[in-house]
C-alpha cells in the first residue's frame, strides 16, 4: 500500500514557485515525488529562479527522497521541519542546499 503523499505547486507571497509536500516520502511514492520535483524545477528554471521545496508538513523521508533532492540540489531551496534536519544534515544535503527550518508545532 502506498504511503500517503500530497504534492502541490503554488506561488508564494514573494512570487516564487513552491512545491509543497505533505505526508511521507518513501520508496512507495518516490516516482510521484520525482516527477513533481522535475516539473517544478523546470518551471522555476524557465522563470530564472530556484524552486522552493516545502517539506514542513513531511513527517518522514527515506534515502530515495534524499537522493531525489540531491539530484536537484543546484535548482532547489528547502523548508524543512526540525524533525528532518538530522537526516538532511547527516546526508550532506544541508551543505549543498539552503534550508530554512520551519517552526516546530509544539
Amino acid at each position: 500500500m502506498p504511503t500517503l503523499l500530497t504534492l502541490d505547486t503554488a506561488i508564494s507571497s514573494t512570487g516564487k514557485l513552491v512545491l509543497v509536500a505533505v505526508g511521507e516520502i518513501d520508496l512507495s511514492n518516490i516516482d510521484e515525488f520525482n516527477e513533481a520535483l522535475a516539473a517544478a524545477t523546470a518551471e522555476a528554471a524557465a522563470r530564472g529562479e530556484k524552486v522552493t521545496v516545502d517539506l514542513s508538513a513531511v513527517e518522514y523521508l527515506d534515502s530515495a527522497a534524499i537522493n531525489a533532492l540531491f539530484a536537484h540540489a543546484d535548482d532547489i531551496e528547502l523548508i524543512a521541519q526540525p524533525l528532518l534536519m538530522s537526516a538532511l544534515t547527516m546526508s550532506g544535503l544541508a551543505e549543498l542546499v539552503s534550508i530554512e527550518v520551519s517552526p516546530s508545532e509544539e
